[in-house]
């Protein structure tokens, strides 16, 4: 019997449900959030002869368990936060609770037995932390921006600069000038914030080309995909972790969100929007879709065929994205495999 042992972790303590084939529970225990809670958790876990862990999606919070349990050389795969939400709400037990959250993310694992396994991270892992700091550092960029307009306008309404233009030096340069005719607290704030968003920008933009030097290393056909520049690229990688723990184009599908949910009944066969799945990747192939609506003529194509049909132009964009979806799965596993068979040849 397949043993499921579901987690619900925290910065903590992490709570262990196993639970049987049926989502029955079978015992549960609460462990440190450090390696010798690990290691306890491992060794309670050896009771259990057939298991596999199943952990919530929480990149922060799980992954320092996983990495250990895969070193452990223990079977581990990621639940996403939205199914395991999904099914604590069918669930006949009330309220919410580390134990009853834990056997939601079992029951959700063993519902869905084609959840990617997990991998140790590597160049990937790398790549979702530049993108994710980058990305921190664009969210207070524009807080200053925003910030920044306010002090303009309340210290003189014809310093309006161009919407988007923020980000540029000759802009921000000007600006730094025109204060200078302005005195008080109000232009000094101005012009700290001038200032810092100057070197947000330029962090901004090493960061970018350094992001794009290492897509090119790991994936490198992703970015002659129609649409698809570096920074989608490095979501794509970076969220995937590993494209080798899909075991199928369509696994990678419906994780990523873009696999259409059946909603017909009689002679109206309609799809609707999944709204689950990793919302990043999701996003990522979006972009990808939109721009090559407007760029790409075998896109155009697809599109205006399905219009014609009588689908609507999201029923459409969702076929569009459900391709990508296969052409993005594709370009990654060749680039893998073709990573690994140079990946030698160098060493040598």
């Amino acid at each position: 019997m397949m043993v499921t042992l579901g987690v619900d972790a925290h910065k903590r303590t992490h709570t262990i449900v196993a639970a049987d084939e049926a989502g029955a529970q079978l015992d549960a225990i609460t462990v440190a959030a450090t390696t010798a809670g690990h290691l306890k958790a491992v060794r309670w876990a050896g009771q259990f002869d057939d298991r596999r862990w199943a952990l919530e999606d929480c990149r922060h919070l799980s992954r320092r368990l996983e990495a250990e349990l895969l070193g452990a050389g223990e079977m581990v795969v990621r639940v996403p936060p939205k199914m395991m939400a999904g099914v604590r709400r069918l669930a006949r037990t009330r309220g919410k609770s580390d134990p009853i959250d834990a056997l939601a993310v079992a029951r959700a694992a063993i519902r869905e037995p084609d959840l990617p396994v997990a991998r140790l991270e590597g160049p990937a892992r790398e790549v979702r932390l530049s993108v994710d700091y980058r990305e921190g550092l664009v969210r207070e960029r524009t807080g200053l921006q925003n910030r920044l307009r306010w002090r303009l306008h309340e210290l003189d309404p014809t310093l309006d600069p161009p919407t988007g233009s923020l980000d540029r030096h000759v802009i921000l340069g000007g600006l730094i000038e025109a204060l200078e005719a302005h005195t008080g607290l109000v232009a000094q704030l101005a012009r700290r914030e001038i200032t810092r968003i100057r070197d947000l920008t330029t962090e901004i933009n090493q960061f970018t080309a350094d992001i794009a030097v290492r897509v090119a290393e790991i994936s490198p056909s992703l970015l002659e995909i129609p649409g698809c520049g570096p920074l989608s690229a490095a979501k794509l990688v970076g969220e995937a972790a590993d494209i080798t723990r899909f075991h199928s184009r369509d696994a990678y599908a419906m994780w990523a969100g873009v696999a259409p949910i059946p909603v017909w009944s009689g002679n109206t066969e309609r799809f609707r929007l999944n709204r689950g799945g990793n919302r990043q990747t999701n996003a990522a192939l979006h972009r990808i879709a939109i721009t090559q609506m407007r760029i790409h003529p075998d896109a155009r194509r697809l599109i205006t065929k399905h219009l014609t049909a009588g689908k609507t132009k999201k029923e459409a964009l969702r076929v569009l994205k459900r391709r990508l979806a296969d052409v993005v799965y594709r370009t990654m596993i060749n680039d893998t495999k073709q990573l690994s068979q140079t990946a030698p040849a160098r060493a040598a």
